[in-house]
């Protein structure tokens, strides 16, 4: 019948297959999108600052994006695994409250090292908490680490009434240090991505993206659900403490709530980087190009005299798309279904 004849392919449309193929790739390099939004927000940013990328520019603007690099990279971990973490701002305060006591200029290597112990395992200790709560108690994510959040702040209070503190200078300089006319920053930077190849290539990565993608049948196969869930606040607990001695070494001081405004751009960046909020997909580098889109977006608010709560309401809209997107698609696809 003519009225089931297949309608010729429109012409001025790309072939189905060039769509799929394009629709796949992007699927499995989801941060290829958020790479775009980088080239893109570095274009405004380079028309508003001409000097984005000479050095001295580049070293500022990376040693101040570095401390959300490293505390969104222990997020990335940690909603990979189907969970959020909702105090790392928190712990970011009271790992840095931690070390500005400990940490003076008249101390000397071996105190340094004893205090930057110290702040890994009080973070270790604070993602241990979590992760006991969360993984073995069975509680809500999103309501244990908001309850944490409290307590970690009151400890940020407890050990630093108030702002003040004056670290060594030997690290402040160290951050501040360009070895090879290549930002300190870049190093870590490099070494984040490393870390996370290494971790990706690993057993507990292959849990790590099942326990995230579907639990029970991840259980059913003999995958260690909890230890895996306890393991990612751990490992976020010790990126915050790293992210807090970024923020002690680029500030020179302390304050009790340094990461008061660092937990929602974490969950911002992760889900820019392409990894879904759900779990089971995603990865750390996708995350690292979010957090610079957000920081640069962040300078043409600024450069621009744009009101800054437009950063604000940029961010929550994010999320609201991010946790939208999966029931949209999932209509979109009914639909067509239904056809």
């Amino acid at each position: 019948m003519l009225a089931d004849t297949p309608a010729p392919p429109d012409a001025t449309s790309p072939p189905a297959s060039v769509l799929q193929a394009v629709r796949r790739f992007v699927s499995k390099n989801p941060f290829v999108v958020a790479l775009l939004l980088l080239i893109v927000t570095a274009l405004i940013n380079r028309a508003l600052q001409d000097n984005l990328f000479d050095l001295r520019s580049l070293n500022r603007n990376l040693r101040t994006f570095l401390p959300a690099i490293i505390l969104a990279v222990g997020q990335t971990i940690v909603i990979i695994g189907g969970g959020v973490d909702l105090s790392v701002g928190a712990m970011v305060s009271m790992i840095n409250a931690i070390l500005t006591v400990l940490i003076t200029q008249e101390s000397t290597g071996p105190e340094i090292v004893g205090a930057l112990m110290v702040g890994a395992g009080a973070g270790i200790a604070a993602g241990a908490i979590n992760g006991f709560a969360v993984a073995y108690l069975r509680l809500q994510p999103i309501v244990t680490t908001y309850a944490t959040s409290f307590l970690f702040a009151g400890l940020a209070l407890l050990i630093l009434p108030r702002p003040g503190g004056d670290i060594s200078d030997s690290l402040q300089d160290l951050y501040r240090s360009t070895p090879l006319d290549i930002p300190f920053a870049v190093y870590v930077i490099g070494g984040l991505i490393v870390i996370w190849l290494i971790l990706r290539s690993t057993r507990w990565a292959q849990f790590l993206y099942a326990t995230g993608g579907k639990a029970e049948a991840a259980y059913t196969t003999g995958v260690p659900v909890n230890r895996i869930r306890f393991s990612t606040y751990v490992l976020c607990g010790l990126f915050a403490a790293a992210a807090a001695l970024a923020y002690t070494m680029l500030t020179g001081s302390g304050s009790p709530r340094s990461g008061d405004e660092m937990t929602l751009p974490t969950v911002v960046a992760v889900v820019l980087g392409g990894t879904r909020l759900a779990g089971g997909q995603g990865g750390v580098i996708g995350t690292i190009i979010g957090v610079v889109i957000l920081r640069l977006f962040g300078n043409i608010v600024s450069f621009a005299n744009v009101p800054s709560w437009w950063q604000t309401l940029v961010n929550a809209l994010i999320i609201l798309v991010a946790l939208a997107a999966p029931g949209i698609i999932r209509a979109i696809q009914a639909r067509r279904s239904g056809r």
